[in-house]
This record gives C-alpha cells, sequence and structure tokens, in this order.
C-alpha cells in the first residue's frame, strides 16, 4: 500500500529544494531522514517534516514501522510567486519575485519475507 503527505505554500524556491529531494528519492525513510538531518541548510526542514507526516499517516492507516518504508516518489512543483517593487535607478521601480513551492511525496512499505 502507499502513503502519501503534501506540503503547500513553502517559501522555499523550488529551484533550492530540488537538489535535495533528488538525493533522497528511493532511498528508504530512515536514511533519508537521517541525511536530512545532517544537512546544514535551513530549507531541509519542510522536507523532514513532510517524510515524518507521510511515515506518520503509515503508521495510523497500517501500523506500518518507519524502517519498512522506501520513498517511491517525492516532487517539488511551482506555486505561487509573490510580486513586490523596489525603487530603482532614475525614479523608477523593479519587480521582485518570490517564489514558493509545493511538495508531494509517496511512501511504499518494503516487504520483509524471512
Amino acid at each position: 500500500m502507499q502513503f502519501s503527505a503534501k506540503a503547500r505554500f513553502l517559501r522555499f524556491s523550488p529551484y533550492k529544494l530540488r537538489p535535495l529531494v533528488d538525493v533522497v528519492r528511493g532511498k528508504p525513510v530512515k536514511k533519508a531522514l537521517q541525511w536530512l538531518a545532517t544537512c546544514p541548510v535551513k530549507r531541509a526542514v519542510p522536507i523532514i517534516k513532510l517524510i515524518e507526516s507521510a511515515a506518520g499517516n503509515a503508521k495510523d492507516l497500517q501500523n506500518v514501522n518507519r524502517a519498512d518504508l522506501l520513498i517511491v516518489e517525492i516532487k517539488i512543483d511551482n506555486g505561487p510567486s509573490r510580486r513586490y517593487f523596489k525603487p530603482g535607478a532614475m525614479g523608477r521601480s523593479n519587480i521582485y519575485r518570490r517564489k514558493s513551492s509545493h511538495a508531494s511525496v509517496t511512501l511504499k512499505a518494503i516487504n520483509k519475507e524471512v
């Protein structure tokens, strides 16, 4: 069975989140969370929360342990960009765009048969 979670309107650019997500895609949840915990950037925090939320969904719905989960799909999409203006040269105004992103993750239970 697959378990999913979504995080919307993250205040980080998708271009800055995608390299972190590319590293943990296809890895077990336990190793992905360990790697993200040692990553010294602030933008790793929402990804950690997203994966932990999906793992919590798996625990609640099917009583699947965190060690038995694999990240099947994790993606970062563009969210709305906030536009604001600042003064520019010669009395003009410059447009600045602050990008946001939407993230989603899908986990799958690994069948450990002895």
